[in-house]
This record gives structure tokens, sequence and C-alpha cells, in this order.
């Protein structure tokens, strides 16, 4: 019998219709809602086919989860019927709704939309005020029409396909984000920039936590040590 998540799939069933068990099971980690034609990948997570097509759309795909490169995925055939077959209670109203029909009750649910907005208020004060002073190093947003969370492989690709014709001077966000970036300074030519800046991740050859002097003195010992 089918497994999912170290649940047993027939008793993941049952507690699902009987009202005593949540549907986390169930809830893509992407757009965190049900699944919608559910797929799994090679490192064993599972995504709805839609969310899946967004991870892929950087050159080189990582999964959203753990991070592993994606290279090949099936239907979940199992999952998707289980969500056919079972129902749950609606965190808002309460009333049993088919899994397969849960997006659809709860985007027109009042009594849902106030538990969510319940749920980020009480999150939001229940969480210190801390500012974190480091910048985000890992996803950007694109300099012409602000489409977020792209990884640098994801903007460069962003950049060429969607915006290669448009003249304007940008401040790149990738070097924005370094140490030694300048939030000011706009490209001539970004797209020449991006050839020749970003065809390599920093992250591979750059320790944020160094300060400047000491990774002019490590550059200049490896330089030493190479002639």
């Amino acid at each position: 019998m089918a497994m999912l998540g170290g649940f047993n799939a027939a008793q993941l069933k049952k507690n699902v219709s009987d009202g005593s068990s949540d549907v986390s099971e169930f809830v893509c980690p992407v757009c965190l809602e049900i699944f919608e034609s559910p797929v799994k990948t090679q490192c064993g997570h599972t995504f709805c086919q839609s969310c899946l097509k967004e991870c892929l759309r950087p050159q080189k795909p990582v999964c959203a989860v753990c991070r592993a490169t994606l290279g090949h995925w099936s239907k979940a055939v199992d999952l998707e019927a289980l969500i056919q077959s079972s129902v749950a209670a609606c965190k808002g109203c309460g009333v049993q709704v088919g899994l397969s029909l849960m997006r659809n009750h709860t985007a027109a649910c009042s009594k849902y939309q106030e538990y969510i907005e319940e749920g980020v208020r009480t999150t939001a004060q229940s969480q210190p005020a801390i500012i974190s002073s480091v910048p985000n190093r890992y996803t950007f947003t694109c300099p012409y029409c602000n489409y977020q969370n792209l990884d640098q492989d994801g903007l460069v690709e962003h950049c060429t396909s969607q915006h290669a014709r448009d003249a304007r001077q940008v401040v790149c966000p990738i070097c924005a984000a370094m140490p030694w970036g300048d939030p000011n300074y706009r490209s001539a030519d970004f797209f020449q920039h991006l050839k020749i800046r970003h065809t390599f991740s920093y992250d591979t050859f750059v320790d944020y936590s160094t300060d400047e002097h000491t990774m002019i003195q490590e550059a200049l010992q490896r330089s030493l040590l190479d002639n």
C-alpha cells in the first residue's frame, strides 16, 4: 500500500475525512495550497505541476525545498487519487469540502479569509521587530519590470529574453547587493555587463563574512602562489 510522508495512505484518507487531522500532507510547499496535478521530483519532493514549471525557469533549475538539481520528475498518481477521494473541513467555516475543490472553496469563503488575516496578525504581533542588516544576495528583482524572486541565472535569462531591446540604463541588482556594490550606479549597457560580470555565481568565490582588506590579502597570496 502506498505511503505518503510516513503515513499509510488509507489511514491518512480516514483521518482527513473524519476531520481528526490537518491537510499538511496535501499542501504544496511553493504555493501553500492543496496540490493541483501533483508531480514528484527525483529528490522525493512533491509540487503542483504549475509550481514545478516555475522552478524549471532558470537555466540551472533546482528543487524549491532542498536545492537539489532538477532533472527528472513524474506524476504523483497515488497522491492525486487520494486528493480526489478525500474531504476535509474548511478551517474558516468548518464545512466538509472535497480536497480537489478546496482551492475554489477557500477563495470564495469569507470565514477562511478572516481566519488567514487573523493568523497573519497573530504572527506579526509575536515576532520581534528585528531588521536584518544583511542584504538578500540570493534572489533579485528585475530592474526593468520589477519581477521578483529570480536567482542569478534566472535574472540573466529573464532580462535577456524579456528586455533585450530595452535601452534604459538600470542598476544591476546583483552588484547592488554585494558589499562593494554601488546601489546608485546605472550600467550604460546592462546586457554587456551581465555577460562580463555575471557568467558565474559570486557565492562560489566570495566569503561575504570576510572584510575587504582580508579578501585583498588572500587574493595577493593566491596570485603569488600561482606565479
